[in-house]
């Protein structure tokens, strides 16, 4: 199993520094993707300039959004040229992690309606395929650039069960944006179910998330920007904190559970914008 590792652009207060630190220094220790969340109503980078950031100091990481909400996002070819540009600037390194969301804030703050986010994230998930197959649109032709590999590697987000329907359907795998191992594996029956019910070939792509914190302050760390972040969610956020790897067994721990329950990469999510972070991440799973 790959271990990637998500940018700080999250975590309030983080600055171009450090961002651009974190990402040559994972880059330099190993690991497979750079990760990003999403959202609006908060602090943070917005995910696919931040991924812009890191492509420009990196040359192997693949870059990854996990995951992209996108139905708040209102044009559909916009954003489908936005992740073309990025895969084409990165020479095929996005990893394009799209879901819908759960945050009714965010909807309201970018004008889209929450309770039509599905319908709208399939009409996009349609539309998407024609765009990077180069279907033309205008007198110009198509909406480039076109992709290295023809379309970014596309993974859907969620739990629900049409989520693993539409992995199967659009895409190249499926994300669980946070849980448990036993989780995991459910998720995983449930797309294996699916990808064979639509006839689709070879094996699709599995990953995770988990949160770190490690060295001095690790404990404090996590629960200052887990709380903060998770806030919206009551007392499930303390469960959040909770479950943040705060020394390197617990990383290892987690590494060996989603190997065994057949994740394919886990991104682990940092909860300090120190760059120091991602080396003791490395060190620890060395």
């Amino acid at each position: 199993m790959e271990v990637g590792i998500g940018l700080p652009a999250t975590i309030p207060g983080v600055e171009r520094q450090q961002l651009l630190e974190w990402a040559r220094r994972a880059e330099a220790r190993g690991f497979s993707s750079l990760g990003t969340i999403d959202r609006i109503v908060y602090p943070n980078y917005e995910p696919l300039i931040a991924l812009a950031a890191a492509a420009a100091v990196t040359e192997r990481i693949r870059l990854a959004t996990t995951i992209l909400i996108v139905p708040y996002r209102a044009n559909g070819a916009l954003v489908a040229k936005q992740a073309a540009t990025l895969d084409h600037l990165s020479n095929g390194r996005l990893v394009f992690g799209v879901a819908v969301g759960g945050r009714e804030d965010d909807y309201e703050a970018s004008g889209a309606d929450f309770h039509a986010r599905g319908r709208r994230f399939e009409e996009m998930l349609d539309q998407w395929q024609r765009i990077w197959a180069g279907e033309e649109l205008g007198t110009a032709g198509a909406i480039g650039p076109q992709p290295p590999d023809g379309r970014p590697t596309l993974i859907i987000g969620g739990t629900a069960d049409v989520t693993y329907e539409r992995a199967a359907r659009y895409g190249d795998g499926w994300i669980m944006g946070g849980g448990a191992p036993d989780q995991f594996r459910d998720g995983v029956a449930k797309l294996d179910a699916a990808w064979q019910a639509a006839g689709r070939a070879g094996a699709p792509r599995k990953m995770s998330l988990a949160y770190f914190a490690l060295g001095d302050g690790a404990t404090e760390a996590a629960d200052r920007y887990l709380n903060h972040y998770y806030a919206f969610l009551g007392e499930i956020a303390g469960m959040i904190v909770a479950s943040a790897a705060t020394d390197a067994a617990t990383v290892n721990q987690y590494i060996q559970a989603f190997s065994d329950a057949g994740c394919d990469e886990l991104v682990l999510f940092p909860c300090s914008p120190d760059p120091d972070q991602v080396d003791l991440l490395a060190d620890a799973i060395a």
